[in-house]
């Protein structure tokens, strides 16, 4: 163990994240230029296909739903404390670095969500897929999937759940006083209750967590905005300064700005990584690209609203120029002055949403790929006796060799899932441009099989009537 723990904490762990971190940044400039920047052109009509998304989900969740059970995964505590480590270790410029990367992350979120939709598969009522599955149905590697597979359920499903139970449980300790193992019983029983009901009911929670949670803290965000309106000019102009100012390319900083916040921007909304296209893949929508076009939307409200949310409370604050604190102590420390004693009780009820909503997201998409390897009702409910007992767990541990573990084995499912959607991006431009055909043509865009040239293995998409299969040319 001592061993594997070295390892961890080694330059190998290091090496593997600059790796990661070249190949998300390389290839959400490629995927950018490649769909024409999508995720700016079509802005407008992602915010349409939420309305649209709300009262569909006859067949599997609605495109509402998945949005929101990615959501819930990416946002959780590290919109609160990552952010403030990123500012304290990088300065203030590291906010422009985090929403630069994440304009162009959401191309690729785009490209692995479109591509997760085209090669779902229909289980009863519902719908699932993921990285695994278009690995093996485009790709033919079946070894690829049950690789990444095995790599994401002990990456979210174990780990990172691990993780935010821990979180829950030292903000109600530190806030209430509340005994650690009380708090772990009680996290353990209403995941059970949850996880144990299938997705039907992960989506149904969802649903009504996120918006809750991301609502109330961007509202408490935007008043603290509001009653100091007249330094945001000056929040935005050293915000920009220390991204390019002459004093941090001089001092070294600019490096520091840059790293920082395009780890914290990645890290954060997960673009690229291979998570959220396990809940895209769970939506009925009409067409692929519709989907897509919702998850590109879910890394702009993960960075652009709740990291900056953040970013804003602690700048106008000027505690970050404070080696007393970081974290979630930094974050809550600028609330409490903004706002008072009272905001530190806000957080931590903040905190317990924020984090329980990523429990839930994070299992889902480990339930899904736990199903590719091996669909057995028997082996998905020893997995879920399995993640019950890490919150568990994670509730009462000290997690540092769980926190590394799992920054290893994303690092590796990202790499592999980033591979796969260089290799079938082709597939996610030409159901864009099937889509856009269709648009102008004044129709709700419809997706068959025969919509797209070169494709084969799909479960979940009929074929075209003959008179409507009207092929599209791979672009």
């Amino acid at each position: 163990m001592k061993l594997i723990e070295n390892f961890m904490n080694g330059a190998n762990t290091l090496l593997w994240s600059y790796v990661l971190i070249i190949m998300l940044v390389g290839l959400g400039l490629y995927f950018t230029f490649r769909t024409k920047f999508v995720q700016f052109r079509m802005i407008g009509e992602m915010f349409r296909l939420m309305g649209e998304g709300a009262t569909s989900g006859k067949k599997g969740v609605s495109s509402f739903q998945a949005f929101c059970i990615s959501t819930a995964s990416r946002v959780g505590t590290g919109n609160l404390a990552g952010v403030a480590i990123a500012i304290t270790t990088g300065g203030p410029g590291a906010v422009f670095w985090m929403w630069l990367i994440a304009l162009i992350g959401s191309a690729s979120a785009f490209v692995e969500s479109t591509l997760a939709q085209i090669y779902k598969v229909k289980e009863g009522d519902t719908f699932r897929g993921g990285p695994a599955y278009y690995m093996e149905k485009a790709l033919k590697a079946r070894w690829m999937g049950v690789t990444f597979a095995v790599l994401i359920s002990i990456t979210f499903g174990l780990a990172f759940n691990s993780v935010q139970a821990n979180t829950i449980t030292s903000s109600l300790n530190n806030s209430f006083g509340i005994d650690k193992t009380i708090v772990a019983v009680i996290l353990a029983v209403i995941t059970a209750v949850i996880i144990f009901g299938g997705i039907k009911r992960v989506a149904k929670v969802s649903e009504w967590m996120v918006p809750i949670m991301a609502g109330a803290y961007v509202l408490i965000a935007l008043y603290i905005i509001v009653t100091n309106f007249t330094e945001i000019p000056g929040v935005i102009a050293l915000i920009f300064n220390s991204a390019f100012g002459f004093n941090e390319v001089a001092g070294g900083a600019l490096g520091a700005a840059m790293m920082n916040g395009i780890k914290r921007g990645l890290f954060s909304n997960e673009a690229g990584m291979g998570s959220a296209p396990n809940a895209a893949a769970a939506a009925d929508v009409s067409h692929p690209v519709k989907q897509g076009l919702v998850q590109s939307l879910s890394v702009f409200v993960d960075t652009l609203v709740i990291c900056s949310s953040t970013a804003f409370i602690i700048l106008l604050s000027g505690l970050y120029t404070s080696e007393e604190a970081n974290g979630i102590v930094l974050t809550q420390n600028a609330l409490e002055g903004s706002l008072g004693s009272w905001a530190g009780t806000f957080l931590a009820f903040i905190v317990f949403l924020f984090a329980f909503s990523s429990i839930v997201g994070n299992y889902y998409y480990a339930e899904s790929n736990i199903e590719f390897i091996k669909n057995n009702k028997v082996f998905l409910n020893i997995f879920r006796a399995l993640v019950v007992g890490m919150v568990a767990f994670g509730a009462i541990a000290e997690l540092s060799f769980v926190w590394n573990l799992a920054d290893l084995f994303m690092a590796l499912m990202a790499i592999i899932n980033l591979i796969a959607i260089a290799l079938l991006g082709k597939f996610a431009y030409a159901a864009l441009a099937d889509y856009k055909k269709q648009k102008a043509e004044g129709k709700n865009p419809v997706f068959y099989s025969t919509n797209i040239e070169g494709l084969n293995n799909l479960d979940a998409w009929e074929d075209a009537p003959k008179q409507m299969d009207s092929k599209r040319k791979l672009g």
